[in-house]
């Protein structure tokens, strides 16, 4: 009997913990997701990211960047692409192009 009660706890202890890891791992994944822009935020961020760089097309936006409120990533006609930082007001405070490593370059 005594064994039987033993086994029942350490299932529960054992059950519990598995079910708490998968929520801590579910969490810090949440934490690192980017959230992607839709409708009318949408429509205005892209306005305002496409107006500052001058043309374009908007192939990856974002919610809550680590550097201002809103993240569009814009590649241009020759295939470069540029960062741009919007504030919640659809404001430019930034824009980054992406700069690949040159391969020649033996730094």
């Amino acid at each position: 009997m005594r064994h039987k009660r033993y086994l029942a706890i350490s299932t529960v202890v054992v059950a519990g913990l598995g079910v708490g890891g998968g929520i801590a791992v579910a969490g810090a994944a949440d934490d690192d997701a980017e959230l992607p822009m839709r409708g009318e935020e949408l429509e205005r961020a892209s306005r305002a990211a496409l107006a500052h760089v001058g043309g374009g097309r908007v192939t990856e936006t974002e919610v809550g960047d680590e550097d201002s409120y809103y993240e569009v990533e814009v590649t241009l006609d020759d295939g470069r692409q540029v960062d741009v930082q919007l504030d919640r007001a659809f404001r430019v405070v930034g824009s980054e192009a992406d700069v690949e490593d040159d391969p020649g370059d033996a730094d």
